[in-house]
């Protein structure tokens, strides 16, 4: 399980995490919402090590997360960020050959090309895996860095708006290939998603953010009411319920 415990991160005045607390169930889907600004992004990449928080602790399997060495945390924990930006000429296959580095260190065994392989079939990548990236429209590039991510084959996935330059097919796949990680595999994943219909259907809880500070949080359903999502949006919603889920509409 991931915990953390009063996590603040300031930039000069500015308090972009607040002293956020919380524990994230293990084998879920657990989606954070909230407008921009709001600390999402910058709490996943606190949890990740990318950035060091000012005060408070995170556990990792009840270790501190400082006391993890970086390779033992590849192997536990892996990172999708907003932006990826890649300078080196590889392919498809070759950048997701890298989710296995924790692992070889570079030198690719016989099991690594099994997850390399898992991974392009999973993410449906088999007509391009030859390719090199800079061909890629930003969808196949989006879907690329994500099956690095399931090679990695971590417990515990952070993803940092996956579904950016996805149309709604590739959106859709991303979500329910998400949804099977989490049944069939296990796996932790924490999502930072701005499309509020696609947390409704596919997450198991929803963390709402707001200015830093962590306003609601809980089981899906109990997020998706008009009264917390106006609070953490600021805008008027309506909840429709259709074959089991809660979809909104916010154009009225």
């Amino acid at each position: 399980m991931i915990s953390v415990d009063s996590i603040t991160k300031k930039y000069s005045e500015n308090t972009v995490v607040d002293q956020v607390s919380m524990q994230f169930p293990v084998g879920k889907i657990t989606s954070l919402i909230g407008a921009n600004g709001a600390g999402k992004s910058t709490l996943l990449s606190i949890i990740s090590r990318l950035l060091k928080q000012n005060n408070g602790n995170i556990m990792i399997n009840d270790k501190n997360l400082e006391s993890y060495k970086s390779r033992a945390l590849a192997k536990q924990l892996s990172i999708l960020k907003q932006s990826n930006h890649l300078e080196l000429k590889l392919t498809v296959r070759e950048l997701i050959g890298f989710g296995r580095f924790p692992y070889s260190q570079g030198k690719l065994t016989k099991q690594d090309e099994v997850k390399i392989a898992e991974a392009i079939d999973f993410l449906d990548l088999g007509d391009i895996q030859d390719k090199y990236i800079d061909q890629l429209s930003g969808g196949q590039k989006q879907r690329a860095f994500l099956a690095l991510v399931v090679a990695q084959d971590t417990d515990y996935i952070l993803l940092d708006e996956p579904l950016n330059n996805l149309d709604m097919k590739h959106s859709v796949q991303i979500m329910k290939r998400l949804e099977q990680l989490c049944k069939e595999k296990g796996k932790t994943i924490i999502i930072v998603i701005h499309e509020i219909n696609f947390a409704s259907h596919y997450s198991d809880y929803i963390v709402a953010m707001k200015n830093g500070k962590i306003i609601h949080s809980g089981a899906t359903q109990d997020i998706m009411n008009p009264k917390v999502l106006s609070e953490v949006f600021e805008i008027d919603f309506e909840i429709i319920h259709k074959s089991g889920k809660q979809l909104c509409n916010y154009f009225y």
